[in-house]
């Protein structure tokens, strides 16, 4: 059997109107060429965004986003999990509502969870997630797992990025330890790849689909590496394989000299 195909794009921070800036670039463009990227190499089986969809949390934006993947890929499965610049509760008032919290696709259970925390910037799982994220694991013993958030449950090697770690990320890795079938951890939230390991999971953070943030920078500074996407080839017997793709021979009008966003 051929592997099932996931693809994970996240922090895209859309606007409720087309061309928001984001430190001067054009969210909209940074997702179309990501997404043309996407359609010129990739045929994939289910689309995740892994929060910061919306930079406003508006009801349009949420819109928008749907119609502008939809636009690219018609007919392929979209899932979604909120970030710190989300509204749930907007993101739910949409026509055509993407996949939530959890779904089992190609022989793999997939879990979505939400570690936003109201009004902040850094994350926290609330104890129904954590509770939820035990269930679901317990409930597909035999299949192998793949648990994503926007949040980063450990230091990424930036200092001011790593005060948004997870709060609670010692209870989330109680329960993720509870469980061998876990195979990867996934976010976003950093603007940045990463990549590491801890007691045989891995655990990984894509590129965003707009502006860099700079690794191993202790205070905020923007990259110059490129808009990317995350790609996943998982294979039933719970192997994997994933391989991050950016956009290449593109400028893009970005202050590089901003302080914060």
């Amino acid at each position: 059997m051929r592997p099932f195909r996931l693809l994970q794009i996240t922090d895209c921070h859309l606007g409720s109107q087309p061309g928001e800036k984001l430190l001067g670039l054009d969210t909209d463009q940074s997702l179309y060429d990501v997404l043309q990227l996407l359609q010129a190499n990739e045929a994939p089986d289910m689309i995740l965004a892994t929060g910061d969809i919306s930079n406003d949390g508006g009801v349009a934006s949420y819109e928008r986003f749907i119609h502008i993947i939809e636009r690219y890929f018609p007919n392929t499965p979209l899932a979604w999990l909120p970030g710190n610049h989300d509204e749930p509760m907007n993101m739910d008032q949409v026509a055509r509502l993407p996949i939530e919290a959890h779904c089992v696709r190609g022989g793999w259970n997939m879990i979505f969870l939400d570690s936003r925390i109201p009004m902040e910037e850094g994350g926290d799982l609330p104890p129904n997630e954590l509770e939820r994220l035990d269930k679901q694991l317990a409930a597909y013993p035999r299949l192998p797992a793949m648990v994503f958030l926007h949040h980063q449950p450990v230091p990424v090697g930036s200092a001011w990025l790593d005060g948004y770690v997870v709060r609670n990320h010692e209870d989330f890795f109680s329960v993720i330890d509870r469980h061998p079938n876990v195979k990867a951890i996934c976010w976003g939230h950093v603007h940045q790849y990463h990549n590491s390991q801890r007691n045989g999971v891995e655990l990984l953070a894509t590129p965003s689909t707009c502006i860099q943030f700079l690794p191993h920078s202790d205070k905020f500074a923007v990259d110059t590496a490129m808009p990317g996407y995350r790609r996943f080839e998982l294979h039933a017997n719970g192997h994997f394989a994933t391989q991050v793709s950016r956009v290449r021979q593109k400028v893009y009008k970005i202050d590089f000299a901003s302080s914060g966003y």
